[in-house]
This record gives C-alpha cells, sequence and structure tokens, in this order.
C-alpha cells in the first residue's frame, strides 16, 4: 500500500494511550513509505497522528472542509491540505487517494466514515483493506455488535471478515496487506453504479 486514510476523533480521549498510539501510527505510516490521507486539522487524534508522521518527514495530506478551517483547526505543516465544500466531498476524495483505511478510537464522525467504507466495499464498489486499530479495547464492543449482526441473520460472516483488526500496529499492517476481498458482494457490482 502506498497511501492509507485514517479516520479518528478530533478529541483526544480519556486516555493518554490514544494519542500516544494514533502518534506511533503516524510514525510507522511514514516510515514504510506511505503517505497518510486523513481530516487535516491539527487537534486531537487527527494533529497526533499528522504529527507523527510530519516527524519521520512521511507525506501527510489533510482533506478539510472550508467551515472547519475557518474555525482554525487546519494543520499548518501539512505536505498537502486540501480544501473542500462539504463532508461528502471529503470523504470522496480519501476514498479515492488511498489504498486502504484505519479507524482509530473516535465519535460519530469517526464511525459514520468507517461504516462508510464497509458499506462500499460490501456492496463490491472497492477492494481495499479496512482495519481498525483497537487501542486500549476501544472498539471490543462495536465488534460484539457486529458478531450480534451475524447471529442474528443481518450480516453475513464473509462481510464481517472485513473488519481487521488488532491492537498492535505492525500486525494490522500486515494484515491489511495480505487482505483479499471477498469475492461475495451484497447485490450490486460497479458495472450497475
Amino acid at each position: 500500500m502506498k497511501s492509507i486514510t485514517v479516520f479518528c476523533g478530533s478529541s483526544s480521549g480519556s486516555n493518554p494511550v490514544y494519542l500516544q498510539q494514533a502518534r506511533l501510527l503516524g510514525e510507522k505510516l511514514a516510515e514504510a513509505h506511505i503517505e497518510l490521507i486523513y481530516g487535516g486539522a491539527k487537534v486531537g487524534l487527527m494533529g497526533a497522528v499528522a504529527d507523527g508522521a510530519l516527524s519521520k518527514r512521511g507525506k501527510v495530506t489533510g482533506i478539510l472542509p472550508r467551515f472547519l478551517q475557518s474555525k482554525e483547526i487546519a494543520h499548518e505543516n501539512l505536505s498537502e491540505l486540501i480544501l473542500v465544500e462539504s463532508m461528502h466531498e471529503r470523504k470522496t476524495i480519501m476514498h479515492h487517494r488511498s489504498e486502504g483505511v484505519i479507524a482509530l478510537p473516535g465519535g460519530f464522525g469517526t464511525l459514520e466514515e468507517f461504516f462508510e467504507m464497509l458499506t462500499w466495499a460490501q456492496l463490491g464498489l472497492h477492494s481495499k483493506p479496512i482495519g481498525i486499530l483497537n487501542t486500549d479495547g476501544f472498539y471490543n464492543s462495536l465488534l460484539v455488535l457486529v458478531q450480534e449482526m451475524v447471529d442474528k441473520g443481518f450480516l453475513k460472516k464473509i462481510n464481517q471478515q472485513m473488519i481487521l483488526q488488532s491492537e498492535d500496529i505492525e500486525l494490522l499492517l500486515e494484515k491489511m496487506n495480505h487482505y483479499k476481498a471477498p469475492a461475495v458482494t451484497k447485490w450490486i457490482t460497479t458495472e450497475n453504479v
């Protein structure tokens, strides 16, 4: 993979390990010569992952809606900052510029972005690896819910397996590098879109 989109919180969270792991992920991506694509902010986990990559001279591209730039949260030291008009445009560009996705801890926005990428994969619109860096077990409850979806007949096991997860950055990246998308899609192919 040459580029990875990271979705994560604009807050730091209550445990310092969230910031530490976000920064370390940025460092590891830079050391592996993987471009970081992210939301463009300098605050919270977003700022930490960017700062980590920049500290190791990595390439960092931020995609930021203009209305957030006006709140003075744009990171000033990025390799590239792309300003867009909407959150949807932001996600679309992040998707097109990356070869994989990692979710770090975050709130509603992080979950929405993560699940949109999963849904697109389930529908066969892309075959990129989608990972969760499960720092301090942050996503354990979500993974239990996903298992419940399978158990209750709302999600196929093969689609559950699209979620790659680990608490270890290097193991997660290894899983992503070896990922093969399922051949079975939900209902449509890219020709239908």
